[in-house]
């Protein structure tokens, strides 16, 4: 029962989006309604604001890591659990009629409450990735799959790697549009405009 709290609790909190939060509180368009209509960090450096993609990426990588650390500290055994339910909170958030982003910031910060050295190395993996090929979405994916081997060799337990291998699964599933892409050769490399956001005062003119 007590789980099963912390991880509706975790849900939740996984549910706030800092992608559309901050678009509303610094006047940008609604992730929702340019690009990739996305509401993750990447979609909203498309507006060429990088101080509201930062805070986006951290907003959204801190509530999986709060959800974590908070299970830890009151409930260790419920983690794994909070970790995954806060994920899919950004995936399906009920706050926003169950359309979310794709969860890789959420994901790193969930690994980084699993284990620092979990989280380094995914993210050392994305960085990587990024750097040499210059798509977001297979970094992610890339780092993802490196996330499960690197929960097995800190020789984490068993119910966190099956929560990390989880949502490494769902991470891959929500980017399917984009491997179509890639593999036709039309997915947008980083810091390349996919479309001209809209102005939001248009629509009061």
């Amino acid at each position: 029962m007590l789980i099963a709290l912390a991880a509706a609790a975790a849900y939740l909190l996984g549910s706030v989006s800092f992608a559309i939060l901050l678009s509303r509180l610094m006047r940008l368009p609604d992730p929702r309604s340019y690009g990739s209509k996305n509401p993750g960090a990447t979609n909203v450096l498309r507006t060429g604001k990088k101080v509201a993609a930062v805070l986006t990426f951290a907003g959204d990588a801190l509530k999986g890591f709060v959800a974590v650390v908070l299970a830890l500290v009151y409930l260790p055994e419920a983690a794994p659990y909070a970790g995954v339910a806060a994920f899919l909170g950004h995936l399906f958030p009920v706050f926003h009629r169950f359309q979310g982003g794709k969860g890789a910031a959420t994901a790193v910060g969930v690994l980084f409450g699993f284990d620092a050295w979990l989280g380094l190395g995914t993210l050392a993996t994305f960085g990587v990735i990024a750097a040499f090929f210059r798509y977001v979405s297979l970094a992610s994916m890339v780092a993802g799959a490196f996330a499960i081997f690197f929960a097995w060799f800190l020789k984490l337990d068993t119910m966190t790697i099956g929560a990390v291998a989880a949502m490494t699964a769902f991470l891959v599933w929500r980017h399917k549009d984009n491997i179509k892409r890639l593999i036709a050769g039309t997915e947008s490399k980083l810091g390349q405009k996919k479309a001209t956001p809209p102005d939001p005062s248009a629509a009061s003119q």
